[in-house]
Formats: structure tokens, C-alpha cells, sequence
């Protein structure tokens, strides 16, 4: 496997017009979702003020819109384990691959988790208290709850039976992995990723060497099939729009404009809140300098909404405008560039609060627990996959008895909010190699 320090440089360099073609389609396909989402929209809105309780609806949405998103729903479902294991398992042991830095790595790691978790923190925090899903009629929410997923079914909350407490607490630990895939117990399968991937951090020989690109090969079947799921998004997006706004008319616009706004507030929040306060007290530098400095790395991630086409800004950065040690920078970078992304992680806690208060279920303090656990490491395993948040959404939906579809409602805005987290997830990762190089200073 090549070494982590040297991707950036020659990832960069090679094959420019497939990489321009690349991002050229990928452009496409958000165009494309923003077309599907404003169509199926306005065809929505205007079946509701037109024949809000016409028989020929609901054959509609039974036999046509409903199934269509169903079969791209289970296409998700179905590679969402293999995708989240092998990103997970290749995120975590690429940690230790330069032996010089492990120290570093453990070091990037535990900083991830925490910050991660202050994250998703602020995030649930802020979606709960200003509510931007709440004040549906609760019969509308519960006719549109009742019609959902039953292609998802499998993957629902089990409900009165899952665990609680500390009984939830010792369930994420797997006593059977294969028990745990087979019951889509999303969490218990990601810890043990989690363990895996340090396992083979820890052990290197030629054996697990070859594990690991199995792992790697893995992950890039599964990222490549994914890619062509994706591809059916635009009319997957349509069909849901089409029966969400046929179900709650003008209230869904006023609930999307509400979830934006709380997006973006936590988003803030974490970029100009908790980065200042890393960088004040233990990076020991001045915010206002910092964010100079790291501006045009900024702005690059929000312009492309990538931080794998950013990273090569961000290196430049880290060693010419924030004079970062180069071994330093170029580890901790390129991991974070895959592992350390807060504003995923955020964004999928928000995304599934919002929709619980859309469908007027009441999330316990466990379940909250559960799904801020999920998105922390969600946020370590799906980064740096295209779209791969969507499934893990999607998943933890069904496991807090949310109906999945409910993506859909996201997916036409996710442009502008895909633009803005990518921004906070690079400057995150500027801040912890900042924060890390500062740690590095006092080591004898």
C-alpha cells in the first residue's frame, strides 16, 4: 500500500482531465438532483391545492413514486454495511502506517473522537432547542409515517425491544458480528470496525498487510457501486418530493427554509466557537490569525465542496501560512481529509433530529445517545465517500423508526449545506494539525 504522505502530492498530479471529469459529472448529478427535487416539488405542491383527497393520488404514490424510491432506498441499504465497515476498518489502520508517526496517529485519532463528539453535541443541541421541524399536524405526520418504507422494514427500530440504559451500553459491543450485520445493528457493526481497524494498526506483517487491501479493494468496489446508485438519485429525489409535498403542501417549504437556517447556525457555531477556543487555549495562537491564514483553503473547500481536490491547498497552507512542521501537517491532513470531518458528522445528527420533530417522533435521551454514537463514527467511515452520508442518514432513520424516505425532504438543499460542511470539515482539519503540531512542540 503506498505511503499516506505521498497521495497528495501524486494524486494530484496525475491524470487532470479525468479528475476534471470527474468533478464535471459530479457537478452534473447535483444540477440534476436540484432539477428532480424542484420537479417533483412543484408536481407535488400543485396536485395538493388542486386534489388534495383524489383517489388517482394514491394509487400514484402507491404503484409509481412509492416503489421507485423504495428500490433506491434498499440499493442503498444494501451496501451500506460493506461500504461503512471497509472505510472504517482503511480509515482507522492507515493511522499507523508511517511508524515514525504513530504516536501522532493515536494522538489524531483520540482528537478526532473528541472534538467529534463536541461536534454532533453542539449540533443536537441546537436542533433541539429551536425545533425547526416541529408544528406539523400530527395526523398528516403519522398518515405519511404509516405509509412509509415497507420496502425498509427490515432495518426499522426495534422499538419497545431494543435495549436501554446501560443495557444499550453493553449492546454496542457485538457478541456475534455476523448476528449484528444480519440484524442491522449499525452500531455494534461499526465498533467492531472501530477494533478491527486498530487491530490491524497495531499488527503489521505480510498477512495483514494482504487484509488490508482486501479491505481497500472493498471499499473501492463498494464506493464505485455506490456511485452508479447515486446516479439514481434525481429521480429517486423527485418521487419522494412528489409525495412529500402531496401529503403536506405549503408547511414543507417553511420546515426546509427552518432546517437550513439550524444547519448552518451549528455549523457556525463549531467553526467560529469551538475552533477558536482549540486554537486559543491549546494551540496557544490567535483565532483571528488563524482564520487569515487558512482563508484561502477555506474558501477552495467551499468552492468545490471536496477536501480530497482541497487537500493540496491545505498542505500548502499548513507549511507556508501556518509554518506546521511538514511530517506533522502531511499525516494529519491527509487522515483528516478522510476521518476527521465535523461537519458530517453534524450534519447527519441534525438531518435525523430535524426529521424525527418532522414526523412528530420523540427521540429518548438514549435513542439522542445512540444516534450522536453513530454520527461520530459515521463521520470517521463514510468520509471522503461520495454521498456517504446518505446512507448512514438513511440507516440510523430506520433504526429510530423514521421513515428513510424522509431524505428526500434534504437531499434537493444538500448542494449549498454539502458546500458549507465541507468548509468547516477542512478548516477542522487545519485546526487539528494545528493543535497536534502544538502537542508535538512539548514531546522531548
Amino acid at each position: 500500500m503506498r505511503q499516506q504522505e505521498d497521495r497528495p502530492l501524486t494524486g494530484t498530479s496525475q491524470e487532470p482531465s479525468a479528475e476534471t471529469g470527474t468533478r464535471t459529472a459530479a457537478l452534473s448529478l447535483q444540477w440534476q438532483m436540484l432539477a428532480g427535487f424542484v420537479i417533483g416539488l412543484v408536481v407535488g405542491l400543485a396536485v395538493y391545492m388542486a386534489a388534495p383527497d383524489a383517489r388517482w393520488v394514491d394509487h400514484v404514490t402507491t404503484y409509481v413514486t412509492g416503489p421507485i424510491g423504495q428500490i433506491f432506498l434498499r440499493l442503498l441499504f444494501m451496501l451500506v454495511i460493506p461500504l461503512l465497515v471497509s472505510a472504517l476498518i482503511v480509515g482507522i489502520a492507515e493511522m499507523g502506517e508511517i511508524r515514525a508517526l504513530r504516536r501522532v496517529g493515536l494522538r489524531t485519532l483520540v482528537y478526532t473522537l473528541i472534538v467529534s463528539a463536541i461536534a454532533v453535541a453542539v449540533s443536537l443541541l441546537v436542533v433541539d432547542l429551536l425545533r425547526p421541524g416541529a408544528g406539523i399536524d400530527p395526523a398528516m405526520a403519522r398518515a405519511m409515517l404509516n405509509d412509509a418504507a415497507p420496502g425498509a422494514k427490515a432495518i426499522l427500530s426495534r422499538g419497545d425491544d431494543a435495549p436501554q440504559g446501560m443495557a444499550a451500553f453493553i449492546a454496542m459491543i457485538p457478541d456475534n458480528i455476523v448476528a449484528a450485520m444480519a440484524g442491522n445493528d449499525i452500531l455494534a457493526v461499526m465498533v467492531f470496525a472501530l477494533f478491527f481497524g486498530i487491530g490491524l494498526m497495531l499488527v503489521r506483517t505480510p498477512q495483514t498487510q494482504l487484509l488490508l487491501s482486501a479491505m481497500e479493494g472493498l471499499l473501492a468496489v463498494t464506493m464505485r457501486l455506490m456511485g452508479l446508485v447515486i446516479r439514481l438519485a434525481p429521480i429517486a429525489i423527485a418521487c419522494f418530493m412528489f409525495n412529500l409535498a402531496a401529503h403536506f403542501g405549503w408547511d414543507l417549504l417553511i420546515r426546509l427554509s427552518a432546517y437550513v437556517g439550524v444547519v448552518l447556525l451549528a455549523l457556525a457555531i463549531q467553526m467560529f466557537g469551538i475552533y477558536s477556543l482549540l486554537i486559543t487555549f491549546i494551540a496557544k495562537r490567535s483565532p483571528l490569525r488563524f482564520f487569515a491564514a487558512v482563508q484561502e483553503a477555506t474558501v477552495m473547500a467551499f468552492a468545490t465542496a471536496s477536501s480530497n481536490a482541497t487537500l493540496p491547498t491545505a498542505l500548502r497552507v499548513a507549511e507556508e501560512e501556518l509554518r506546521l512542521p511538514r511530517r506533522i501537517s502531511r499525516f494529519v491532513l491527509t487522515i483528516g481529509a478522510t476521518a476527521n470531518q465535523n461537519g458530517t458528522a453534524m450534519f447527519e445528527g441534525i438531518t435525523v433530529i430535524f426529521l424525527a420533530q418532522f414526523f412528530s417522533i420523540e427521540l429518548s435521551i438514549a435513542q439522542q445517545i445512540m444516534v450522536m454514537m453513530m454520527c461520530i463514527l459515521g463521520g470517521i467511515g463514510t468520509a471522503g465517500v461520495p454521498a456517504g452520508s446518505l446512507p448512514v442518514v438513511a440507516m440510523i432513520l430506520g433504526m429510530v423508526g423514521i421513515p428513510p424516505e424522509g431524505i428526500g425532504l434534504v437531499l434537493g438543499v444538500d448542494r449549498l449545506l454539502d458546500m458549507c460542511r465541507t468548509a468547516l470539515n477542512v478548516t477542522g482539519d487545519l485546526v487539528a494539525a494545528t493543535v497536534i503540531a502544538a502537542g508535538e512542540e512539548d514531546q522531548p
